[in-house]
């Protein structure tokens, strides 16, 4: 069988990866520190788990070991980590690294983590211009993309079979964090209104991690050194978004499209970005790769699994153990959306 080594392998991505390429009938070696962030479906499909820490040169080598005829790493994040990896991947038959759209600069040098917003004029496509390479901390909104372009240009600048999968708000099993939570919870809570910042429009590409797998399994049988931009078909807006999750759970709200006079902290959802920003996908398609599903039939997975996680808290709302609370902070803010005009008493 065809071995795949994915570092970082027991993340939203990483496990993916696996689920497609054990399915396709290769075996899986999946590279991280914690054995009990394998799920059980993994473990009994096959996926062995190598412990080791991903920025460990020596450990690194010997989950490595013989080579790899696929070379998956989800935890490249800074120039350092693309040379360090870079050795396995000149050896290995086909090398994928997954990266981000945070590296794209519209044509004021804005990006997504931007003071201000960027304003892509339409889809963007791979040779859309990019931040400068950078360094420093890539846990900041500044250094991140900075970082993602170092990295890539290690990559892109050998001879190794390196193929760059920029994805966009990857959603799915185990996914960090868990963005759709900002309507689940909503729906556990039983709200009877949901407030949609610019009246629901504002999209941002989503990227089903399932969808990203289908994407590495097709350019794992053609290497070769590229960019490619991976995302759903489709690019649902806010308020498409906020319908699936209810429809999914079978509950009905009162929808409250706010304008640009409404509170800015009100109906701010995590894909509230103008103009919409979305990712051309073309490439990927002209080499073969066909997506599993849209958003609406990739995100289910993800929503059941949010609320058989989710618990009750004292004061009678639900909860998720383990929540980014830094994310989602002022995001359940219910007496301020209340006490708006905008909601009737009831």
């Amino acid at each position: 069988m065809a071995r795949a080594l994915v570092l970082g392998g027991t993340g939203a991505i990483g496990s993916a990866i696996a689920r497609r390429l054990l399915t396709a009938g290769w075996t899986v070696d999946l590279v991280a520190r914690d054995p009990k962030r394998l799920t059980p479906d993994l473990a009994e499909a096959g996926a062995r788990f190598i412990a080791a820490d991903r920025h460990d040169d020596a450990a690194l080598a010997a989950a490595y070991g013989a080579g790899a005829d696929l070379l998956v790493d989800c935890l490249c994040f800074t120039a350092d980590h693309a040379r360090q990896v870079l050795p396995f991947a000149e050896d290995a038959t086909s090398t994928v690294v997954i990266s981000s759209k945070a590296v794209y600069v519209d044509d004021a040098g804005r990006h997504v983590n931007s003071p201000a917003a960027p304003r892509f004029p339409g889809p963007i496509h791979e040779t859309n211009p990019t931040l400068a390479p950078g360094s420093g901390d890539y846990n900041t909104r500044e250094g991140y993309g900075a970082n993602k372009v170092a990295a890539e240009r290690v990559l892109l600048d050998s001879s190794a079979p390196v193929t760059i999968l920029r994805a966009s708000k990857v959603h799915g099993r185990g996914a960090r964090p868990p963005r759709e939570w900002y309507f689940v919870k909503r729906v556990l809570d039983r709200r009877p209104h949901i407030l949609l910042a610019a009246r629901g429009i504002g999209a941002d590409h989503p990227t089903a991690a399932a969808n990203l797998a289908a994407l590495v399994e097709t350019v794992a049988a053609q290497p070769g050194s590229r960019i490619l931009n991976s995302a759903d078909p489709d690019a649902p807006t806010g308020r498409r978004i906020a319908a699936i999750i209810a429809d999914h759970l079978n509950h009905s709200w009162t929808e409250i499209l706010l304008d640009e006079t409404a509170d800015p902290t009100l109906g701010n959802h995590p894909w509230n970005a103008g103009p919409p920003i979305v990712l051309d996908t073309t490439a990927g398609l002209n080499l073969g790769y066909r997506p599993v599903g849209d958003y609406a039939a990739t995100v289910v997975d993800e929503i059941d699994r949010l609320v058989e996680s989710a618990a009750t808290s004292p004061d009678g709302t639900w909860q998720l153990p383990g929540i980014d609370e830094d994310f989602f902070a002022d995001a359940f803010d219910y007496t301020a959306e209340d006490a708006s005009p905008y909601v009737s008493p009831r």
